[in-house]
């Protein structure tokens, strides 16, 4: 009988214990994100100038990341990999607001953290740069809006919730007025908390002067102001007595909102700042020491989706291709990450860049484009007009004009002694080895993905009526990515030998090839070219319209070819938006603009334009407009 009694006891405890592990209680997770924000302007990254004590406090109490990336460097292309844990360029979701269909197998990572029990909840941007995004976002998200929190969940159900803080997005930082900067960043502050004109350092990229340092002064306050809105929010999660439940991570989706960081392919537009903080019962989970801990490990946004789902317990969806970041039994790592960034509004361009943290090589694919292209949302700010009337002026040295030039078609930037990345150390022989290491990744890991961004938008838009570009991609016979890359490596490359080949290239039978042709031919001096005119006027009527497109520009631009501006313009009216923008887009880095000008003043005053090309339209008339005057 006492033996009996013991090993029903004994059964008993087994099954309690084994209860009490199943209903162990899970952690809430809260992500607290902020917009345009490079960790070089908060205070616990290094900058004394800086007002930032709620964020200086989860570092000094968490894990501060030195190294961490966004796969984009404008908010609709890098929230599609947050949200997603896939890549754009593999998806098609590069171009900022392109809205192609993606694969229905790929959902949005809280849709698996709902499957383990998670109330999910996002307040409240989405901005994921798909079609269907009302289904996406109801399928990811128990509650997103501005008013979803954590109060929605049944008692004791653990919480997935993402806040999203604007107050140091680039409108509050420069495009708004200064009228409506005060209204909304600088009435909010304190006398004691405003930062004045003369308390911060100016990037030596521009142009230190009291209209300049006013306009600047608006990063420093908009953070500021955000700083204050995030210590409301850990408050009200105090006052809901959930702080000790919960781990907190805090992050930016890509680098500052100003001209030359913000949509650019430099550091400057991808390292973003990145804190965990945990509370005391789950330092357990977190792979590195806490309470004030400084982590150089390597992530991306890729990492951020797959990471979450492992940390909590779930299974990993096969085409989330990033690292488990909190698996401790895992040995993969980043030694080096690929980048991305792609149209953005108005302004095309296409850069692949790779970086192990110290060192970033970007590979500029429309080199003729510059680092401060023309992008209305950057064209309407008083600090670009400053910048731009100041190089009219003259009054900008080499480094500050130097940004308005076409760029070189390698970077390399030691950003560890070289944080503005002013010394492009790409021609150095001493940094070759580093040069021809990322080189090689980037071609190897572009070759491998199929990257369906060298395919133009023209191309993408109508493969999507019928297929997601991710599945058409795969296809070989659809699209040879090998011989299209290897002409599209020419790109930005000068020279007799280069030149000839792409002259050649106008000939390929794939339409694609031709076009990279085309467009590496911009890039061609004049006095190179002049030999093969009667090549360029027969690719002048390519059946495929982006070839044409590319080369009436460049036959008007180098030889002032008359039947080739009547092209320009011809295809600056066309009903296919991309085609249009195209065409506006090399009438904005064209020397005389003068035969296109009563087109595009016809052209921006339809009502029914396209918004995209509508902006590049105010962009060139807005040069006209200043030309005249200077």
């Amino acid at each position: 009988m006492k033996l009996y009694n013991l090993l029903i006891i004994s059964i008993l405890i087994v099954l309690s214990f084994g209860c009490k592990t199943k209903n162990q209680k899970q952690p809430n997770i809260l992500w607290i994100t902020i917009e345009d924000t490079s960790p070089q302007f908060i205070g616990c990254y290094g900058d004394a100038n800086a007002s930032t004590p709620v964020i200086d406090k989860l570092a000094d109490e968490g894990v501060r990341f030195t190294n961490v990336f966004s796969t984009g460097t404008v908010c609709s292309a890098s929230r599609f990999t947050i949200i997603t844990g896939a890549r754009t360029f593999k998806t098609g979701t590069g171009h900022q607001r392109s809205q192609y269909s993606i694969p229905s197998s790929i959902k949005g990572f809280p849709y698996y953290i709902k499957q383990l029990g998670y109330y999910t909840t996002n307040n409240s941007k989405t901005d994921y740069n798909i079609a269907n995004e009302k289904d996406f976002v109801k399928q990811a998200w128990n509650e997103s809006s501005n008013k979803a929190n954590w109060k929605g969940r049944a008692e004791g159900q653990p919480f997935f919730s993402v806040f999203n803080f604007a107050e140091s997005h680039q409108s509050r930082t420069m495009s708004w007025t200064f009228e409506q900067y005060k209204k909304h960043v600088w009435n909010h502050l304190t006398e004691e908390d405003r930062i004045p004109d003369d308390a911060f350092d100016m990037p030596p990229f521009y142009n230190d002067t009291p209209q300049m340092r006013k306009q600047f002064a608006r990063v420093y306050n908009s953070i500021k102001l955000t700083d204050n809105r995030i210590g409301d929010l850990l408050q009200k999660l105090e006052d809901d007595g959930l702080r000790d439940d919960t781990i907190i991570f805090f992050f930016a989706d890509h680098g500052e909102g100003i001209p030359r960081a913000k949509t650019n392919g430099i550091n400057l537009g991808y390292r973003v700042p990145f804190i965990a903080w945990f509370p005391e019962k789950f330092k357990h989970l977190s792979p590195w020491k806490t309470g004030g801990t400084i982590s150089n490990k390597l992530i991306s946004f890729e990492d951020l989706g797959p990471s979450m789902i492992d940390l909590l317990g779930g299974e990993v969806p096969v085409y989330m291709k990033g690292k488990k970041l909190f698996n401790v039994n895992s040995k993969a790592k980043n030694e080096l990450l690929l980048l991305s960034t792609d149209r953005v509004d108005n302004g095309l361009d296409l850069v692949r860049s790779v970086t192990d943290g110290k060192y970033v090589y970007s590979r500029n694919f429309m080199p003729f484009i510059p680092e401060v292209r023309y992008i209305n949302y950057l064209e309407i700010a008083d600090i670009t007009k400053h910048m731009r009337s100041d190089l009219k002026q003259g009054k900008l040295n080499a480094l500050q004009s130097g940004i308005f030039d076409t760029r070189p078609y390698e970077m390399l930037f030691d950003v560890e002694n070289d944080i503005w990345e002013t010394n492009n150390l790409a021609e150095n022989p001493k940094y070759k080895s580093v040069k021809e290491n990322m080189r090689q990744f980037l071609d190897t890991e572009l070759l491998k993905v199929k990257d369906i961004m060298f395919m133009p938008e023209y191309e993408m838009a109508k493969i999507s009526k019928t297929q997601t570009v991710y599945e058409y991609r795969l296809d070989e016979t659809n699209y040879n990515f090998d011989e299209i890359y290897k002409v599209a490596s020419l790109s930005g490359k000068k020279g007799e030998e280069v030149a000839k080949a792409q002259i050649a290239y106008l000939n390929h039978k794939n339409d694609i090839v031709r076009y990279w042709a085309s467009i590496g031919l911009i890039s061609q001096d004049k006095t190179l070219l002049q030999s093969y005119q009667k090549e360029l006027n027969e690719a002048l009527t390519d059946e495929y319209a982006p070839v044409s497109v590319s080369i009436s520009a460049i036959l008007y631009d180098k030889f002032k070819s008359k039947k080739a501006a009547e092209s320009l313009k011809r295809f600056s009216v066309n009903k296919n938006k991309f085609l249009a923008l195209m065409s506006v887009n090399y009438m904005l880095y064209i020397n005389d603009k003068t035969p296109f000008i009563n087109t595009i003043a016809e052209l921006n005053q339809q009502k029914d334009l396209n918004g995209t090309v509508k902006n590049a339209c105010k962009d060139f008339l807005e040069v006209v407009k200043q030309n005249k005057f200077n």
